[in-house]
Protein backbone atom coordinates (compact mmCIF):
# COMPACT_ATOMS: atom_id res chain seq x y z
CA UNK A 1 0.00 0.00 0.00
CA UNK A 2 1.41 3.41 -0.78
CA UNK A 3 0.23 6.61 0.53
CA UNK A 4 1.00 9.89 -1.39
CA UNK A 5 0.19 13.52 -1.85
CA UNK A 6 0.13 16.16 1.21
CA UNK A 7 -2.29 14.73 4.37
CA UNK A 8 -4.40 17.48 4.34
CA UNK A 9 -5.87 18.51 8.13
CA UNK A 10 -9.14 20.22 8.71
CA UNK A 11 -8.03 23.55 9.88
CA UNK A 12 -10.86 25.00 11.20
CA UNK A 13 -12.71 22.02 11.77
CA UNK A 14 -15.43 22.88 9.82
CA UNK A 15 -14.27 21.08 6.47
CA UNK A 16 -15.97 17.76 5.79
CA UNK A 17 -13.80 15.03 5.51
CA UNK A 18 -15.36 12.26 2.65
CA UNK A 19 -13.81 9.64 1.14
CA UNK A 20 -13.84 8.42 -2.13
CA UNK A 21 -13.08 5.04 -3.46
CA UNK A 22 -12.70 3.34 -6.69
CA UNK A 23 -10.26 0.88 -8.60
CA UNK A 24 -8.47 3.22 -10.82
CA UNK A 25 -7.26 6.49 -10.30
CA UNK A 26 -7.18 7.36 -13.86
CA UNK A 27 -9.72 7.70 -15.60
CA UNK A 28 -10.39 3.74 -17.21
CA UNK A 29 -14.00 4.21 -17.73
CA UNK A 30 -16.80 6.27 -16.61
CA UNK A 31 -16.94 5.13 -13.27
CA UNK A 32 -13.22 6.57 -11.99
CA UNK A 33 -13.23 9.48 -14.48
CA UNK A 34 -16.53 10.48 -12.38
CA UNK A 35 -14.31 9.35 -8.73
CA UNK A 36 -11.56 11.50 -10.41
CA UNK A 37 -13.59 14.54 -11.13
CA UNK A 38 -15.84 14.64 -8.42
CA UNK A 39 -12.76 14.53 -5.91
CA UNK A 40 -11.28 17.53 -7.98
CA UNK A 41 -14.62 19.41 -7.57
CA UNK A 42 -14.74 18.50 -3.78
CA UNK A 43 -11.13 19.46 -2.86
CA UNK A 44 -11.77 22.75 -4.73
CA UNK A 45 -15.13 23.50 -2.64
CA UNK A 46 -12.69 23.26 0.72
CA UNK A 47 -13.69 19.86 1.54
CA UNK A 48 -10.90 17.17 2.89
CA UNK A 49 -10.46 14.55 0.20
CA UNK A 50 -8.71 11.32 0.85
CA UNK A 51 -9.29 9.04 -2.82
CA UNK A 52 -8.31 5.42 -2.41
CA UNK A 53 -8.18 3.74 -5.15
CA UNK A 54 -7.79 -0.19 -5.38
CA UNK A 55 -5.21 -1.04 -8.01
CA UNK A 56 -1.57 0.32 -9.15
CA UNK A 57 -1.60 2.32 -11.76
CA UNK A 58 -0.82 6.08 -13.10
CA UNK A 59 -3.23 8.62 -11.26
CA UNK A 60 -4.97 11.51 -12.97
CA UNK A 61 -3.48 14.89 -12.84
CA UNK A 62 -6.51 16.21 -11.41
CA UNK A 63 -5.98 14.14 -8.26
CA UNK A 64 -2.70 16.65 -7.16
CA UNK A 65 -4.49 19.07 -5.02
CA UNK A 66 -3.39 20.07 -1.59
CA UNK A 67 -6.70 18.74 -0.28
CA UNK A 68 -6.69 15.29 -1.75
CA UNK A 69 -4.76 12.60 -0.01
CA UNK A 70 -4.14 9.82 -2.38
CA UNK A 71 -3.63 5.93 -1.22
CA UNK A 72 -3.44 3.45 -3.43
CA UNK A 73 -4.07 -0.59 -2.04
CA UNK A 74 -1.71 -2.23 -4.12
CA UNK A 75 -4.51 -4.75 -6.22
CA UNK A 76 -3.84 -5.76 -9.56
CA UNK A 77 -6.74 -6.44 -11.92
CA UNK A 78 -8.90 -9.36 -11.68
CA UNK A 79 -8.67 -9.60 -15.36
CA UNK A 80 -4.60 -10.41 -14.85
CA UNK A 81 -4.76 -13.00 -12.66
CA UNK A 82 -4.71 -16.80 -13.12
CA UNK A 83 -8.26 -17.52 -13.93
CA UNK A 84 -8.84 -19.57 -10.52
CA UNK A 85 -7.34 -17.12 -8.16
CA UNK A 86 -9.52 -14.14 -10.24
CA UNK A 87 -12.67 -16.33 -10.10
CA UNK A 88 -12.00 -16.72 -5.75
CA UNK A 89 -11.30 -13.47 -5.33
CA UNK A 90 -13.77 -12.12 -7.54
CA UNK A 91 -16.71 -13.50 -5.56
CA UNK A 92 -14.57 -12.03 -2.35
CA UNK A 93 -11.03 -10.58 -1.68
CA UNK A 94 -10.23 -10.92 1.68
CA UNK A 95 -7.03 -9.11 1.03
CA UNK A 96 -8.76 -6.16 0.24
CA UNK A 97 -10.99 -6.34 3.31
CA UNK A 98 -7.95 -6.75 5.23
CA UNK A 99 -5.79 -3.60 3.15
CA UNK A 100 -9.48 -1.28 2.90
CA UNK A 101 -9.71 -1.54 6.64
CA UNK A 102 -6.09 -1.02 7.51
CA UNK A 103 -6.27 2.51 5.25
CA UNK A 104 -9.66 3.53 7.10
CA UNK A 105 -7.97 2.99 10.66
CA UNK A 106 -4.96 4.83 10.24
CA UNK A 107 -6.98 7.74 8.19
CA UNK A 108 -5.09 10.92 10.06
CA UNK A 109 -8.90 12.68 10.75
CA UNK A 110 -12.41 10.77 11.09
CA UNK A 111 -13.87 10.46 7.90
CA UNK A 112 -17.75 12.00 7.51
CA UNK A 113 -18.58 9.87 4.20
CA UNK A 114 -17.33 6.95 2.56
CA UNK A 115 -18.34 7.17 -1.37
CA UNK A 116 -17.85 4.29 -3.50
CA UNK A 117 -18.06 4.35 -6.96
CA UNK A 118 -16.81 0.56 -8.22
CA UNK A 119 -15.59 -2.59 -6.26
CA UNK A 120 -15.74 -5.56 -9.17
CA UNK A 121 -12.29 -4.96 -11.18
CA UNK A 122 -10.48 -5.82 -7.87
CA UNK A 123 -12.27 -5.10 -4.80
CA UNK A 124 -14.82 -7.37 -4.50
CA UNK A 125 -18.86 -7.32 -1.93
CA UNK A 126 -16.08 -8.23 0.76
CA UNK A 127 -15.27 -4.24 1.08
CA UNK A 128 -19.21 -3.98 1.87
CA UNK A 129 -18.78 -5.10 5.60
CA UNK A 130 -15.78 -3.08 6.45
CA UNK A 131 -17.56 0.07 4.92
CA UNK A 132 -21.12 -0.66 6.38
CA UNK A 133 -18.98 -2.01 9.88
CA UNK A 134 -17.13 1.79 10.28
CA UNK A 135 -19.98 3.51 11.26
CA UNK A 136 -19.54 5.73 8.63
CA UNK A 137 -22.29 6.50 6.28
CA UNK A 138 -21.72 5.01 2.74
CA UNK A 139 -22.77 6.50 -0.33
CA UNK A 140 -22.58 4.27 -3.93
CA UNK A 141 -22.45 6.28 -7.26
CA UNK A 142 -24.73 3.59 -9.81
CA UNK A 143 -22.65 3.94 -12.65
CA UNK A 144 -24.06 0.96 -13.93
CA UNK A 145 -26.60 -2.40 -12.72
CA UNK A 146 -23.93 -4.03 -10.58
CA UNK A 147 -25.84 -3.49 -7.88
CA UNK A 148 -28.73 -6.06 -8.50
CA UNK A 149 -27.38 -7.30 -11.94
CA UNK A 150 -25.14 -10.30 -12.26
CA UNK A 151 -23.30 -9.15 -15.54
CA UNK A 152 -23.80 -5.44 -14.39
CA UNK A 153 -25.36 -4.07 -17.68
CA UNK A 154 -29.27 -5.88 -17.38
CA UNK A 155 -28.54 -7.53 -20.73
CA UNK A 156 -29.03 -10.27 -22.59
CA UNK A 157 -26.03 -10.63 -24.33
CA UNK A 158 -26.66 -14.21 -26.22
CA UNK A 159 -29.98 -12.56 -27.32
CA UNK A 160 -28.65 -9.07 -27.92
CA UNK A 161 -31.37 -7.50 -25.86
CA UNK A 162 -32.34 -5.87 -22.86
CA UNK A 163 -33.05 -8.35 -19.68
CA UNK A 164 -36.40 -8.80 -18.78
CA UNK A 165 -35.89 -11.37 -15.81
CA UNK A 166 -35.43 -10.72 -11.81
CA UNK A 167 -32.06 -10.50 -11.01
CA UNK A 168 -30.89 -14.07 -9.03
CA UNK A 169 -34.25 -15.45 -9.86
CA UNK A 170 -34.29 -19.16 -10.95
CA UNK A 171 -34.34 -18.27 -14.82
CA UNK A 172 -31.57 -15.55 -14.18
CA UNK A 173 -29.52 -18.08 -12.61
CA UNK A 174 -29.69 -20.38 -15.99
CA UNK A 175 -29.53 -17.43 -18.35
CA UNK A 176 -26.73 -17.68 -20.39
CA UNK A 177 -26.64 -14.17 -20.88
CA UNK A 178 -23.04 -13.25 -20.05
CA UNK A 179 -20.85 -11.86 -22.81
CA UNK A 180 -17.80 -14.65 -21.72
CA UNK A 181 -18.97 -17.35 -20.67
CA UNK A 182 -21.47 -19.65 -18.74
CA UNK A 183 -18.41 -20.11 -16.14
CA UNK A 184 -17.74 -16.10 -16.15
CA UNK A 185 -21.51 -16.19 -15.68
CA UNK A 186 -21.57 -18.71 -12.08
CA UNK A 187 -18.79 -16.31 -10.92
CA UNK A 188 -21.01 -13.52 -11.21
CA UNK A 189 -23.86 -15.24 -10.18
CA UNK A 190 -21.72 -16.18 -6.93
CA UNK A 191 -20.35 -12.71 -6.39
CA UNK A 192 -24.01 -11.28 -6.32
CA UNK A 193 -24.92 -13.62 -4.13
CA UNK A 194 -21.97 -12.93 -1.78
CA UNK A 195 -23.17 -9.09 -2.04
CA UNK A 196 -26.42 -9.54 -0.95
CA UNK A 197 -25.30 -11.27 1.81
CA UNK A 198 -22.94 -8.32 3.06
CA UNK A 199 -25.33 -5.86 2.49
CA UNK A 200 -28.14 -7.36 4.30
CA UNK A 201 -29.74 -5.57 7.90
CA UNK A 202 -27.45 -2.51 6.35
CA UNK A 203 -28.84 0.95 4.65
CA UNK A 204 -27.20 2.29 1.38
CA UNK A 205 -27.89 5.72 0.05
CA UNK A 206 -27.56 5.55 -3.51
CA UNK A 207 -27.19 8.03 -6.30
CA UNK A 208 -28.42 8.24 -9.50
CA UNK A 209 -27.14 9.80 -13.14
CA UNK A 210 -30.34 9.17 -14.48
CA UNK A 211 -34.29 9.18 -14.32
CA UNK A 212 -34.31 6.33 -16.01
CA UNK A 213 -32.02 4.50 -13.51
CA UNK A 214 -34.16 4.87 -10.72
CA UNK A 215 -37.18 3.50 -12.18
CA UNK A 216 -35.26 0.82 -13.45
CA UNK A 217 -32.96 0.11 -10.61
CA UNK A 218 -36.00 0.52 -8.11
CA UNK A 219 -37.52 -2.33 -9.11
CA UNK A 220 -34.77 -4.55 -9.16
CA UNK A 221 -33.02 -4.01 -5.62
CA UNK A 222 -35.61 -6.40 -4.14
CA UNK A 223 -35.02 -6.38 -0.28
CA UNK A 224 -32.24 -3.72 0.23
CA UNK A 225 -32.69 -0.89 2.24
CA UNK A 226 -31.90 2.10 0.01
CA UNK A 227 -32.35 5.59 0.05
CA UNK A 228 -31.95 7.58 -3.94
CA UNK A 229 -30.69 10.22 -4.57
CA UNK A 230 -30.57 11.88 -8.42
CA UNK A 231 -27.13 13.79 -9.08
CA UNK A 232 -26.02 13.97 -12.66
CA UNK A 233 -22.54 13.10 -13.57
CA UNK A 234 -19.94 16.35 -13.78
CA UNK A 235 -18.68 17.18 -17.31
CA UNK A 236 -15.29 18.38 -18.04
CA UNK A 237 -15.22 20.90 -20.72
CA UNK A 238 -14.06 24.16 -21.92
CA UNK A 239 -16.35 26.82 -22.56
CA UNK A 240 -14.93 28.78 -24.69
CA UNK A 241 -14.96 25.43 -27.15
CA UNK A 242 -17.12 25.07 -29.91
CA UNK A 243 -17.97 22.66 -32.49
CA UNK A 244 -18.66 23.37 -36.23
CA UNK A 245 -21.19 20.22 -37.09
CA UNK A 246 -21.64 22.05 -40.35
CA UNK A 247 -18.41 21.98 -41.76
CA UNK A 248 -17.76 18.28 -39.99
CA UNK A 249 -18.33 15.11 -42.35
CA UNK A 250 -18.24 12.07 -39.76
CA UNK A 251 -20.87 10.58 -37.13
CA UNK A 252 -18.81 10.15 -34.67
CA UNK A 253 -18.66 7.48 -31.88
CA UNK A 254 -16.84 7.88 -28.85
CA UNK A 255 -16.23 4.40 -26.45
CA UNK A 256 -15.83 1.11 -26.03
CA UNK A 257 -16.46 -1.05 -29.06
CA UNK A 258 -18.98 -3.21 -28.36
CA UNK A 259 -22.65 -4.71 -29.94
CA UNK A 260 -24.35 -3.58 -26.57
CA UNK A 261 -22.90 -0.06 -27.08
CA UNK A 262 -24.27 -0.19 -30.43
CA UNK A 263 -21.03 0.53 -32.22
CA UNK A 264 -21.60 -1.71 -35.09
CA UNK A 265 -24.71 0.00 -35.64
CA UNK A 266 -23.47 3.41 -36.05
CA UNK A 267 -21.35 1.90 -38.99
CA UNK A 268 -23.70 0.01 -40.62
CA UNK A 269 -26.20 3.23 -40.60
CA UNK A 270 -23.58 5.56 -41.53
CA UNK A 271 -22.42 3.46 -44.59
CA UNK A 272 -27.13 3.22 -45.50
CA UNK A 273 -26.73 7.54 -45.30
CA UNK A 274 -23.75 7.65 -47.59
CA UNK A 275 -21.65 9.09 -44.53
CA UNK A 276 -18.36 8.26 -43.17
CA UNK A 277 -17.54 7.01 -39.50
CA UNK A 278 -15.08 7.93 -37.26
CA UNK A 279 -14.92 5.56 -33.97
CA UNK A 280 -12.49 6.75 -31.11
CA UNK A 281 -12.15 3.55 -28.48
CA UNK A 282 -10.67 0.16 -28.42
CA UNK A 283 -12.71 -2.93 -28.24
CA UNK A 284 -14.00 -6.93 -29.26
CA UNK A 285 -15.81 -4.88 -32.52
CA UNK A 286 -12.48 -3.12 -33.53
CA UNK A 287 -11.17 -5.88 -36.24
CA UNK A 288 -14.76 -6.14 -37.71
CA UNK A 289 -15.27 -2.12 -37.80
CA UNK A 290 -11.35 -1.62 -39.40
CA UNK A 291 -12.59 -3.99 -42.22
CA UNK A 292 -15.22 -1.51 -43.40
CA UNK A 293 -14.13 1.13 -45.80
CA UNK A 294 -15.94 4.06 -45.06
CA UNK A 295 -14.74 3.40 -41.32
CA UNK A 296 -12.04 5.47 -39.73
CA UNK A 297 -10.58 4.32 -36.77
CA UNK A 298 -8.55 6.50 -34.59
CA UNK A 299 -8.39 3.79 -31.02
CA UNK A 300 -7.99 5.23 -27.69
CA UNK A 301 -7.09 9.66 -27.30
CA UNK A 302 -7.28 11.24 -24.02
CA UNK A 303 -10.09 13.53 -22.80
CA UNK A 304 -8.68 16.68 -24.68
CA UNK A 305 -7.92 14.49 -27.77
CA UNK A 306 -11.17 13.36 -28.16
CA UNK A 307 -12.64 17.06 -27.64
CA UNK A 308 -10.33 18.30 -30.66
CA UNK A 309 -11.24 15.81 -32.96
CA UNK A 310 -15.02 15.73 -32.30
CA UNK A 311 -15.40 19.97 -32.38
CA UNK A 312 -13.17 19.70 -35.86
CA UNK A 313 -14.43 16.52 -37.49
CA UNK A 314 -17.41 15.42 -36.54
CA UNK A 315 -21.17 16.50 -38.20
CA UNK A 316 -22.79 13.99 -35.22
CA UNK A 317 -22.30 11.87 -32.01
CA UNK A 318 -23.87 8.87 -32.00
CA UNK A 319 -24.79 6.76 -28.99
CA UNK A 320 -27.00 4.08 -29.62
CA UNK A 321 -27.08 1.92 -26.79
CA UNK A 322 -28.99 -1.64 -27.14
CA UNK A 323 -28.50 -1.58 -23.48
CA UNK A 324 -30.41 0.46 -20.53
CA UNK A 325 -26.93 2.88 -19.81
CA UNK A 326 -27.83 5.17 -17.35
CA UNK A 327 -25.05 8.41 -18.24
CA UNK A 328 -22.63 8.23 -20.63
CA UNK A 329 -20.44 11.13 -20.63
CA UNK A 330 -19.75 11.59 -24.01
CA UNK A 331 -22.92 12.51 -24.99
CA UNK A 332 -23.18 15.68 -22.44
CA UNK A 333 -19.60 16.39 -23.71
CA UNK A 334 -20.71 16.16 -27.49
CA UNK A 335 -23.70 18.33 -26.34
CA UNK A 336 -21.18 21.01 -24.52
CA UNK A 337 -18.93 21.70 -27.39
CA UNK A 338 -22.34 22.62 -29.85
CA UNK A 339 -22.62 18.86 -31.21
CA UNK A 340 -26.00 17.61 -31.96
CA UNK A 341 -26.46 14.24 -30.47
CA UNK A 342 -28.50 10.79 -32.05
CA UNK A 343 -28.87 9.03 -28.80
CA UNK A 344 -30.52 5.64 -28.20
CA UNK A 345 -33.98 6.15 -26.67
CA UNK A 346 -33.00 3.42 -24.12
CA UNK A 347 -30.01 5.16 -22.68
CA UNK A 348 -30.32 7.63 -19.62
CA UNK A 349 -28.53 10.28 -21.02
CA UNK A 350 -31.36 10.72 -23.86
CA UNK A 351 -32.99 12.54 -21.03
CA UNK A 352 -30.31 15.82 -22.00
CA UNK A 353 -31.20 15.31 -25.34
CA UNK A 354 -34.05 17.16 -27.20
CA UNK A 355 -35.35 15.30 -30.10
CA UNK A 356 -35.27 17.85 -32.85
CA UNK A 357 -33.55 20.28 -31.27
CA UNK A 358 -30.04 19.61 -30.21
CA UNK A 359 -30.70 15.90 -31.76
CA UNK A 360 -32.43 13.02 -32.43
CA UNK A 361 -33.44 10.42 -29.66
CA UNK A 362 -34.58 7.11 -31.57
CA UNK A 363 -34.71 3.39 -31.15
CA UNK A 364 -31.11 1.30 -31.33
CA UNK A 365 -31.92 0.40 -35.33
CA UNK A 366 -30.00 0.44 -38.18
CA UNK A 367 -32.99 1.90 -40.30
CA UNK A 368 -33.70 4.72 -37.62
CA UNK A 369 -30.43 5.50 -36.78
CA UNK A 370 -29.61 5.96 -40.85
CA UNK A 371 -32.73 8.28 -41.00
CA UNK A 372 -31.62 10.31 -38.43
CA UNK A 373 -28.07 10.73 -39.36
CA UNK A 374 -29.33 11.74 -43.49
CA UNK A 375 -31.82 14.29 -41.84
CA UNK A 376 -28.31 15.60 -40.75
CA UNK A 377 -27.68 18.21 -43.70
CA UNK A 378 -25.60 21.18 -43.54
CA UNK A 379 -28.14 23.64 -42.07
CA UNK A 380 -29.75 21.12 -39.54
CA UNK A 381 -26.69 20.43 -37.92
CA UNK A 382 -25.76 23.69 -37.69
CA UNK A 383 -28.85 24.59 -36.14
CA UNK A 384 -28.71 21.29 -33.83
CA UNK A 385 -25.46 22.37 -32.72
CA UNK A 386 -26.78 25.87 -31.80
CA UNK A 387 -29.46 24.53 -29.96
CA UNK A 388 -27.27 22.10 -27.82
CA UNK A 389 -24.48 24.63 -26.85
CA UNK A 390 -27.49 26.99 -26.01
CA UNK A 391 -29.40 25.11 -24.16
CA UNK A 392 -26.34 23.17 -21.96
CA UNK A 393 -24.94 25.53 -21.17
CA UNK A 394 -28.29 27.19 -19.62
CA UNK A 395 -27.99 24.45 -16.69
CA UNK A 396 -24.21 23.69 -17.28
CA UNK A 397 -23.59 19.93 -15.70
CA UNK A 398 -19.82 21.57 -14.26
CA UNK A 399 -17.50 20.02 -12.23
CA UNK A 400 -18.59 22.79 -9.45
CA UNK A 401 -22.16 22.34 -10.28
CA UNK A 402 -21.78 17.96 -9.51
CA UNK A 403 -19.81 18.78 -6.49
CA UNK A 404 -21.91 21.65 -5.20
CA UNK A 405 -24.97 19.05 -5.31
CA UNK A 406 -22.45 16.35 -3.83
CA UNK A 407 -21.88 18.50 -0.62
CA UNK A 408 -25.50 19.23 0.20
CA UNK A 409 -26.24 15.75 -0.29
CA UNK A 410 -23.21 14.76 2.30
CA UNK A 411 -24.09 17.48 4.61
CA UNK A 412 -27.96 16.23 4.89
CA UNK A 413 -26.46 12.90 5.35
CA UNK A 414 -24.43 13.54 7.95
CA UNK A 415 -26.88 15.03 9.77
CA UNK A 416 -29.20 12.27 9.04
CA UNK A 417 -31.45 14.79 7.37
CA UNK A 418 -33.90 12.69 4.93
CA UNK A 419 -34.37 13.48 1.34
CA UNK A 420 -38.09 13.75 -0.20
CA UNK A 421 -38.64 11.35 -1.17
CA UNK A 422 -36.87 8.65 0.50
CA UNK A 423 -36.87 4.76 0.51
CA UNK A 424 -39.82 4.85 -2.31
CA UNK A 425 -38.02 1.71 -4.13
CA UNK A 426 -37.56 -1.03 -1.10
CA UNK A 427 -39.69 -3.68 -1.46
CA UNK A 428 -40.58 -5.13 1.87
CA UNK A 429 -38.26 -7.91 2.85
Amino acid sequence: MGMTGPEAGRGSGQAMHIVILAEFAVASGGAEKVAVESAHGLARAGMDVTFIHAIEGPADPLLDHPKIRRVCLGNTDIWNRPALEAALSGIWSGNSAARLRAVLSALPQPADIVHLHQWTRSLSPSVFPVLLDSGIPLVVTLHDYFLACPNGVYYRFDQDRPCTLTPLSASCVAAPCDPKSRFHKAIRVGRSIAQNRALHDHHLHVIHVCDASIRRMGGLLGSLAVTHHRIDNPVRVETGVRADPAAGKAIAYVGRLTREKGADLVAEAARDAGMPALFIGTGPLEAELRAQPHVEMLGWRSPNEVSAILVRRARALAAPSRWFETGPLTVYEALAVGLPVVASDRSGAAEKVIDGVTGYVVAPERAALATAFRNLDVIEAQTLGRAAHAHYWDTPMSIDAHADALSELYRRIARNVSPIPTDVFRKPG
